[in-house]
């Protein structure tokens, strides 16, 4: 099994047992090719929820270049969203994982 095999299997628990998901495998394969080497990197790797410049970026790189979205309020708080399905509480937020979650949100499953 792949190192990247590896990572999407725990992605995939992730889901299931953090924001009660089951994940279409598929599909988060495809994001987690999406985010490339950042995957492997310990700080890349997650999205800090209070961060707010972090999350700026998450909003103008993924949510904007990469889904094509308007920027907007909703934007905003389909992020917010997110962060409550995955847990506040919740320290390490595997960036696959969120970048899932907004895909699937926004409905633009068709960037993949």
């Amino acid at each position: 099994m792949s190192k990247r095999d590896e990572l999407i299997t725990k992605y995939a628990a992730d889901l299931k047992d953090k924001c009660g998901v089951n994940a279409d495998m598929d599909l988060l394969t495809k994001v987690t090719i999406g985010c490339g080497p950042s995957i492997y990197n310990a700080d890349a790797a997650t999205v800090s929820g209070s961060d707010e410049s972090e999350l700026a970026t998450v909003k103008n790189n993924f949510l904007i270049k990469k889904l094509g979205l308007k920027d907007g309020d909703d934007l905003d708080k389909g992020i917010a969203s997110v962060m409550d399905t995955y847990g506040k509480s919740n320290r390490n937020k595997y960036r696959a994982v969120v970048y899932y979650l907004l895909t699937k949100h926004f409905k633009k499953e068709s960037a993949y």
